[in-house]
């Protein structure tokens, strides 16, 4: 039987109102694996033909975790950046990612943006899956089309992210 949304919802509401903490999003971690194997849900949730970039497919009314489906076209470069003052997991179900991580050289205050330098380099493939914690700065390359699931700890289209700029 396919993983539904509804169960992959609800088995990511149950596992951080456990423990918010690293613990419940390992066990988050995990059911992206098996949502983004899963051909059946890949197939419903990340469809050819998607109209946005980003698409909330869930938002967790009491904990504020958002799902979202992902399909970029063609090549893509993204800027080093970091997701505010929240997580995410990103979780690669069609085509490949090259994912940079950057470590904080100097840190910004004000108008003067956060400096950073690489750190480190590695390709996501179909069915990898990562965690980056609050204040990870990483940049996802992509030479051809994918789409992948991405786990927000809430939804950072309300937050305000970290200026960065590579040193």
């Amino acid at each position: 039987m396919s993983y539904t949304l509804e169960q992959f919802a609800a088995d990511c509401h149950e596992a951080l109102k456990a423990n918010s903490g690293q613990p419940g999003r390992e066990k988050v971690l995990s059911y992206v694996k098996k949502a983004i194997t899963d051909q059946a849900f890949v197939a419903k949730h990340l469809p050819d033909g998607m109209e946005k970039e980003r698409n909330v497919i869930y938002e967790d009314g009491e904990l504020g975790f958002v799902i979202c489906a992902h399909s970029y076209e063609g090549a893509k470069k993204g800027s080093p950046h970091d997701h505010g003052p929240t997580w995410a997991i990103y979780g690669q179900a069609i085509g490949e990612t090259e994912m940079t991580e950057w470590k904080v050289v100097e840190k910004g205050e004000g108008a003067r943006p956060t400096k950073v330098a690489l750190d480190k380099t590695y390709h996501m493939k179909p069915g990898d899956a990562y965690l980056y914690p609050e204040g990870a700065v990483h940049a996802p390359m992509r030479e051809r089309s994918t789409r992948l699931i991405r786990i927000e700890g809430q939804n950072t289209e309300k937050t305000t992210r970290t200026n960065i700029e590579a040193a």
